[in-house]
């Protein structure tokens, strides 16, 4: 089969054009993978759910009789600490859980730092 001489640049820009499209989608469109899109809405669901669970650490601070130590003491620890002293305290374990939750530790300890 011979190919009309026409037709060898129209197929050459189709190719080119759809791979210029494909760079340009994926690279400033905001096209992404299908890999890419779960892991985007793993981690968005699980800022939801730490969002939707801090009030719970915070509400269970309030019921602690010992609040002003450990508010304190994490004060007086270093930034990457103050969220083991939330998980120590038992805030960050959510009914029903055994485990302290860390996501939720931290989530707290920035509701406590905006509102000491």
């Amino acid at each position: 089969m011979q190919i009309p001489v026409w037709l060898k640049p129209s197929l050459l820009g189709a190719v080119v054009g759809a791979v210029a499209i494909t760079f340009i989608g994926f690279s400033w469109g905001g096209w992404v993978s299908g890999n890419s899109a779960d892991e985007l809405a793993e981690d968005r669901s699980e800022e939801a759910v730490t969002l939707a669970l801090t009030p719970i650490c915070v509400y269970q601070s309030s019921e602690d009789p010992n609040i002003e130590t450990v508010i304190s003491s994490m004060k007086a620890a270093r930034s990457y600490q103050r969220s083991e002293f939330i998980m120590e305290a038992g805030w960050a374990t959510m009914p029903g859980e055994d485990e302290p939750n860390a996501q939720i530790a931290r989530a707290c300890v920035n509701e406590f730092a905006s509102r000491f």
